[in-house]
C-alpha cells in the first residue's frame, strides 16, 4: 500500500480521535461539576403534611440552594419573607427576594445566597400548614432572635416550625 496514503489514514483517524475526545470531555467536566445544595420539598401521599428537608440549613456567602418539588401530588413554592411578596420583611435587608412561582412535581428552583444573615422563607399553599424554611449564611454577629419584631405576623404553624438560628449554627442543618 501506498506510505501517502497510509499516512492520510493515519492523520484522519487521529483527528477524529481528537475530535471525539473534545466532544465528550465538557460533559464530563459538567457531570461532575457541584449543583449546590438541594432542599427537597416533600409531603405525605394524602397531603396532610407538607415540609422543607433540611427546613433550617447553614450556608457560606455565595453558596446557591436548589428547592426540589419531590413530591408527587403537590405543588409547591419557594418564598422569601418580604414585602414585595405580602409578607413582613425577614431576610437581611438588601438581600434580593424570591418566589419561585409553583413548582410541579420534579421541577426546581435556585437561588445564590450573598449576604450573611438570616433568611426566611415559605411555601405559598402551605405556610399554614408550616412549611416553612430558614437559612442561615454565615458572618460577623448573625442576629440569634432576628425577626422577633415580626412574629405576631406569622401564622402559629409558620412560627412553630422555623427553627433556632443557634441550632442551625450548631448543626448545620436541621430536618
Amino acid at each position: 500500500m501506498n506510505t501517502g496514503i497510509l499516512h492520510a489514514r493515519r492523520r484522519l483517524l487521529l483527528s477524529a480521535g481528537a475530535g471525539l475526545l473534545l466532544a465528550v470531555r465538557p460533559h464530563a467536566r459538567a457531570a461532575t461539576a457541584p449543583r449546590g445544595i438541594e432542599i427537597a420539598m416533600a409531603g405525605t401521599p394524602t397531603g396532610s403534611a407538607v415540609w422543607f428537608r433540611p427546613r433550617g440549613l447553614r450556608l457560606k456567602a455565595g453558596q446557591t440552594v436548589h428547592w426540589v418539588n419531590r413530591d408527587t401530588g403537590n405543588v409547591h413554592t419557594a418564598t422569601a419573607y418580604h414585602p414585595d411578596n405580602g409578607k413582613p420583611l425577614r431576610i437581611p435587608r438588601g438581600a434580593t427576594p424570591w418566589n419561585s412561582d409553583y413548582l410541579l412535581p420534579g421541577e426546581s428552583f435556585a437561588v445564590t445566597f450573598e449576604i450573611p444573615g438570616v433568611y426566611d422563607y415559605f411555601c405559598l399553599p402551605h405556610e399554614h400548614a408550616g412549611m416553612v424554611g430558614r437559612i442561615v449564611v454565615e458572618g460577623p454577629a448573625v442576629p440569634q432572635a432576628p425577626y422577633a419584631d415580626t412574629d405576631d405576623r406569622l401564622p402559629a404553624a409558620a412560627l412553630a416550625h422555623l427553627p433556632q438560628v443557634a441550632d442551625i449554627l450548631r448543626d448545620g442543618a436541621i430536618d
